[in-house]
């Protein structure tokens, strides 16, 4: 189950609340000194909201790893450092759903579609002044960056969280609030375990 949206969303507590198995996306972000590192058009600021910042091919082996083996290997990541600072094992055991989250989920719908590891693909969306509020407060408690960086991201993503949107559902996910996405992950939980009694 991939579960996108605009950095602030709400993607990873609804993971939390789903009870399932989580993946989480944004571990897999390139390293601050990264030459390949986009840019914000007409500024020295990192990129981070755009694909390009994020290594899409090891989290697709990652979640392909997980689908076939209930475990791999996964970098953990620190966004206030912009840096990799270790690895750690996943292991979902024979759960048959886990969530993938992260505001690039959508990115890998179609490849994961091909690899025949996609149960649903969801992006939650909140309204551009509602995820600002809670983006800047998670991003200010955690530290993330530095509070003018946080100011100007969310400012730009703000007026951009259409957009995103937009691309994301065009990219394959189903745009929704936080309760019909509970719904949906219910349904895809249940219909995984019941297709596991069938086959048993």
């Amino acid at each position: 189950m991939l579960l996108c949206g605009p950095s602030g969303s709400g993607k990873s507590l609804l993971a939390a609340r789903s009870g399932l198995p989580v993946l989480r996306l944004d571990d897999f972000y390139k390293e601050g000194d990264d030459p390949t590192l986009p840019l914000v058009a007409g500024s020295s600021d990192i990129d981070w909201d755009h694909p390009d910042s994020w290594d899409a091919q090891t989290a697709v082996a990652a979640i392909t790893d997980l689908c076939r083996t209930g475990r791999t290997e996964v970098p953990v990541y620190d966004l206030s450092l912009s840096a990799r600072t270790g690895d750690e094992t996943v292991d979902i055991g024979r759960t048959p759903l886990f969530i993938a989250e992260g505001v690039f989920a959508a990115e890998i719908v179609t490849r994961c579609r091909e690899l025949g590891v996609l149960a649903d693909a969801l992006c939650l969306s909140r309204g551009p002044v509602k995820t600002f509020r809670r983006r800047f407060l998670r991003d200010l408690k955690e530290g993330r960056k530095s509070v003018p960086f946080l100011l100007r991201r969310g400012w730009r993503l703000m007026r951009q969280e259409r957009t995103i949107v937009a691309r994301q559902t065009a990219l394959g996910a189903y745009a929704c609030d936080r309760d019909e996405a509970m719904g949906r992950l219910a349904a895809a939980a249940a219909g995984r375990c019941e297709s596991l009694r069938t086959a048993a």
